[in-house]
């Protein structure tokens, strides 16, 4: 079975480009979205993570949290093409803003017995949880920032990775300040 070790986490490095957080309110309706891809796309930017979730009270809008890595100024550009859609209510990079944010993780980790102490003293450290327990390999649910999780995960790459499913990031403005 192949193991992901071999695999890198990212294809740009934070010095490159520094991850950018952007939060959309969008109205709830088929093909929205395709129409954000696209903006992304013509622009030629990989979008790293998407999660869409029911707006606050009602159906009528969702909320898109999308994460990519790039230039500033041109993300600045996709922002303004992205409020140029009918369909995007409210267009936030929240870069370097006061939010609170985390992602979850499953990691499953290929073990042998005398590997298990090792792979559950990381996570323990961790706070991760073991989902599922086989003789052969463990499924561990860690949450919490995208630093903690990739640090995590470099931790159990030697053991052996097997698989990784993660959620993208969850993000929402602090105190009165909309999201």
């Amino acid at each position: 079975m192949t193991t992901l070790a071999a695999l890198p986490l990212t294809h740009h490095t934070p010095e490159e480009h520094p991850l950018h957080t952007i939060s959309l309110l969008v109205r709830n309706q088929p093909g929205v979205l395709v129409r954000v891809a696209l903006v992304f796309s013509r622009r030629g930017y990989n979008i790293e993570s998407l999660v869409v979730s029911p707006g606050v009270a009602d159906t009528l809008y969702s909320r898109m949290t999308i994460t990519c890595r790039g230039e500033p100024d041109t993300l600045e550009q996709i922002i303004k093409q992205l409020f140029k859609l009918v369909d995007v209510v409210q267009a936030v990079d929240h870069t370097g803003q006061l939010v609170v944010e985390t992602e979850i993780a499953l990691v499953k980790v290929k073990c042998s017995q005398s590997e298990r102490t090792e792979v559950l003293q990381v996570a323990e450290h961790y706070k991760a949880k073991v989902k599922d327990f086989r003789t052969d390999s463990l499924i561990l649910q860690v949450s919490g920032s995208t630093e903690k999780l990739d640090n995590f995960i470099e931790l159990l790459r030697p053991l052996g990775v097997v698989e990784l499913v993660r959620s993208g990031k969850l993000l929402m403005a602090r105190g009165g300040e909309p999201t």
